[in-house]
């Protein structure tokens, strides 16, 4: 079974993902408020909108990873008609909005293995032509010296990142920070960044973490669950229980974010340049999004149909099913990865939460060397510029 890298240094590097209160909470709060006002400058209509001569001909979103619901949003927006390029491992076909044709093409790009895990930031960098992708808050702070990006929109509200353990070998294991009285291995993608922040805080004991972990069940199988590991809070706890006949039952767990690891995970971003040449194209086209996330989970029954056929056409040695697909979407919504923001709207940033965030994030990238950009705020990173406050799920 993979486990998805989830934070990437500078363009070259690949290293791995997974309270809030803000410093200034009235003012940030009141900053939000004003954002999101519904106005004609920066929200319109979802459906029914053409895109044609303001957006690319082509919109190029580049993911993280293989076809998996957590891309579902960007895959609800490509409409019949689509094709499939196996060799480059991306697929591409008509916009639709809410079943209406925008009148431009969407170019969904796979991640991961397919791009030599080269991360979404570093591909926006080499090819400009790449309009959004995959973007991490933490990644966003990491790269923020040297290639910076602008996030416009938050289809995750909580990052899918979660270390788990064998709850019948450790049945008094609430939290992450249980695991620590216990001496239990813990493994992980080396060089993860919310390692660093787990054992420099002192949650995890530095002696007991193996950034050996490579995305396969082999080793947690063959311990009998005397290791705990990484994965993901909408994939894992299913394959593990059902499709993993080798192990077959249940496993405990905990978000990054609830160990105080809140950064945003699966939100779209781009390079501050292409934010800038393409405001009047987003100031449409990020609605759509915050819209197709809503439809994509609440009746995900096509486009799972569709993830599923790309990973049957690409043939790449990604393995996924529809009971992981159905389920992925069912965990996301139970584990309110996939919800409205305090705000009430889907897809928009807590700008208090960013904030508090960078002031945890910043000592911990400062300490493994990381280029930040001086004085590094919440507006820095992320923008409700261009959100319609009035999606969400109901």
């Amino acid at each position: 079974m993979r486990r998805k890298l989830t934070a990437f240094i500078g363009v070259l590097c690949l290293v791995t993902l997974a309270a809030c209160g803000g410093s200034d909470s009235a003012s940030t709060t009141d900053t939000t408020a004003e954002t999101l006002a519904p106005t004609d400058e920066t929200t319109a209509p979802v459906a029914g909108v053409s895109l044609a001569g303001i957006c690319p001909d082509v919109v190029t979103i580049q993911t993280d990873w293989n076809p998996e619901i957590e891309h579902g949003f960007v895959y609800q927006l490509i409409g019949d008609g689509y094709e499939v390029d196996a060799a480059g491992v991306r697929v591409t076909g008509p916009l639709v909005a809410s079943g209406v044709d925008t009148g431009v093409k969407i170019q969904v790009r796979s991640g991961g293995p397919a791009v030599g895990f080269n991360s979404p930031t570093s591909l926006m960098y080499q090819d400009p032509s790449i309009l959004l992708g995959f973007v991490y808050t933490d990644t966003a702070v990491q790269d923020s010296g040297e290639f910076p990006t602008m996030s416009v929109v938050a289809p995750f509200n909580i990052s899918p990142q979660i270390i788990m353990w064998d709850p019948a070998t450790y049945p008094n294991v609430k939290t992450i920070a249980d695991l620590k009285a216990t001496g239990a291995k813990v493994r992980y993608f080396g060089g993860a960044s919310y390692m660093e922040y787990l054992t420099s805080t002192g949650i995890l004991d530095i002696k007991q973490v193996d950034g050996t972990y490579d995305g396969t069940p082999a080793n947690f199988v063959a311990d009998g669950g005397k290791a705990a590991q990484q994965g993901f809070a909408s994939s894992e706890p299913y394959y593990y229980e059902t499709v993993l006949t080798d192990w077959a039952k249940p496993v405990a767990y905990q978000t990054i974010h609830d160990a105080g690891w809140t950064a945003y995970a699966q939100s779209l971003g781009g390079t501050p340049a292409n934010i800038a040449a393409n405001t009047e194209c987003l100031k449409l086209l990020v609605p759509m999004i915050q819209q197709a996330q809503v439809d994509f989970v609440t009746d995900p029954a096509k486009t799972n149909t569709l993830i599923l056929d790309l990973v049957i056409q690409f043939n790449n040695g990604w393995i996924y099913d529809a009971g992981q697909a159905t389920a992925g979407v069912e965990l996301a919504l139970s584990n309110k990865l996939i919800a409205n923001s305090p705000d009430g709207t889907l897809g928009s940033f807590d700008m208090d939460r960013v904030t508090s965030f960078i002031a945890v994030a910043v000592p911990v990238y400062a300490s493994i060397g990381a280029k930040l950009k001086d004085g590094l705020t919440a507006g820095d990173l992320v923008t409700n510029e261009f959100i319609d406050p009035t999606i969400a799920l109901p």
